[in-house]
């Protein structure tokens, strides 16, 4: 027995079924088994750049990592173990580590450490 949510039974997708429980949109896998959220790497030339910023930072320093070639949540671990490294803080937006203050360094040291190509970026 298969159930269909008014709104998306127009669109013919498969949104809910008794047998599996929710399904993708996308690749009307049931959630559990989704493949088209898993593994998608960024596009890019596989180097890291590390640079310094402070610009609409409030004066503050803050080191950024970008085209790092790792998927999502490979990719949040490898900020986690970075900001532990530096030991402060820091986050991931929309691909780009940040991590507070000036560390590009041992950033740089610790990225070719674990087997990526990183370079300094800026000035």
């Amino acid at each position: 027995m298969v159930k269909k949510a008014s709104s998306l039974a127009a669109l013919g997708g498969l949104v809910y079924s008794t047998d599996s429980g929710r399904h993708c949109p996308d690749c009307s896998q049931p959630v559990e088994a989704c493949i088209c959220k898993q593994s998608v790497v960024p596009a890019g030339d596989g180097i890291a750049r590390v640079r310094r910023e402070t610009k609409g930072r409030g004066g503050k320093t803050v080191t950024t990592i970008a085209g790092v070639p790792l998927a999502d949540e490979p990719l949040k671990e490898l900020a986690s173990a970075l900001k532990k490294r530096c030991g402060c803080g820091g986050g991931l937006k929309d691909g780009v580590i940040e991590i507070q203050g000036d560390h590009v360094q041992l950033l740089i040291d610790e990225l070719i450490k674990r087997g990526f190509k990183a370079k300094k970026s800026g000035g």
